[in-house]
């Protein structure tokens, strides 16, 4: 069984991607009176960071399962249940407590589906209200599910190049025909089959130039803003980000700090609204004002709220699962 690769720059972008859609939904729920392109246009843009965890995403399952997958030394069974198991103890607990938070029939028939983790296959799971953001994860476990397929599509090189040309053609119909956008796997497929032919390439990536990967990443922010969002500028930027990070070591990108935080980057993703809700019913996002200064603070109490309610949970619900699974035993 060949080990599990890591790359420790990664750890950097999901930080970066974490605090940036954070930072984006707390200035997305409030009325600050602030002014100026780094909070009128940048901050909204850190919206797309969803499409760099795809890409992200995709590479990872790929450095743990792609060639086991391919050589069939995977028990399906096993990988499954290892997806549950992982996923749906955290999400289940917020989704309880956005039920208590606004409990009504609608909440109940969106709990459900939630639970399931199959909300995903829905043509309008972005309208799910209960976990609003959990969109994302729904998505991704239909990645799961479809995985195996997804090794299919991208045995080799010349396959996956296809299959990534298809990914973009059935992106633009889902927009001008299907009238469907990131929150349906066909749609955002094009991410995802771009970290798989990241992967492909991983070993030729370590022989490029790293200045020419940084100017490479610097090109298509820029030309992000010049151009403005669309498929194929989230897909350069996301493409870039995560071919810097697979050839870069150590730096700003690779430290305790972004290791630490890309562990539970997918609990502060899923929980943090939760806590700007408490914050917002607290009424500390209004306390010194409505300018920078509160936007700030309003910022740092959810992150660091969403970073110890994170780290409590996973250890209160690992005791409960271990013990669960002794009593199973």
């Amino acid at each position: 069984m060949m080990k599990k690769e890591h790359y420790g720059a990664i750890d950097g972008l999901r930080t970066i991607a974490c605090i940036g859609i954070v930072m984006m939904h707390v200035a997305a729920n409030t009325d600050y009176s602030i002014t100026g392109f780094f909070y009128n246009s940048m901050i909204p843009s850190f919206t797309n960071f969803v499409f760099l965890f795809m890409t992200i995403s995709a590479f990872g399952m790929c450095c743990g399962y792609y060639h086991k997958m391919l050589n069939n030394q995977i028990n399906l069974s096993d990988f499954y249940a290892k997806r549950f198991k992982k996923i749906l103890p955290f999400f289940a607990l917020l989704v309880l407590i956005d039920v208590l938070l606004s409990p009504s029939l609608n909440a109940i028939y969106e709990a459900f589906a939630d639970l399931t983790l199959l909300f995903g296959f829905l043509p309008n799971a972005g309208n799910i209200s209960v976990i609003g953001v959990g969109w994302f994860l729904g998505l991704i476990f239909v990645f799961y599910i479809c995985f195996p397929f997804y090794c299919v599509l991208i045995k080799n090189k010349k396959r996956a190049w296809i299959a990534f040309f298809l990914s973009l053609i059935f992106n633009f119909v889902c927009s001008v025909y299907f009238d469907v956008g990131r929150t349906n796997i066909l749609y955002s497929s094009c991410y995802l089959i771009a970290g798989g032919l990241i992967y492909l390439y991983r070993t030729n990536i370590r022989s490029l130039n790293q200045w020419a990967l940084l100017v490479a990443v610097l090109f298509s922010v820029v030309l992000y803003y010049l151009i403005g969002a669309n498929t194929l500028t989230c897909l350069l930027v996301s493409s870039s980000l995560l071919i810097y990070a697979i050839f870069n070591r150590g730096g700003v990108l690779q430290n305790k700090f972004t290791a630490f935080i890309s562990t539970i980057s997918m609990e502060m993703y899923l929980s943090h609204m939760v806590i700007f809700r408490i914050v917002e019913k607290l009424g500390l996002h209004q306390v010194i004002g409505n300018d920078w200064l509160q936007y700030c603070l309003t910022l740092i109490i959810v992150l660091f709220g969403t970073v110890i309610f994170s780290i409590v949970a996973q250890k209160i619900l690992h005791i409960f699962i271990t013990k669960f699974d002794q009593l199973l035993a």
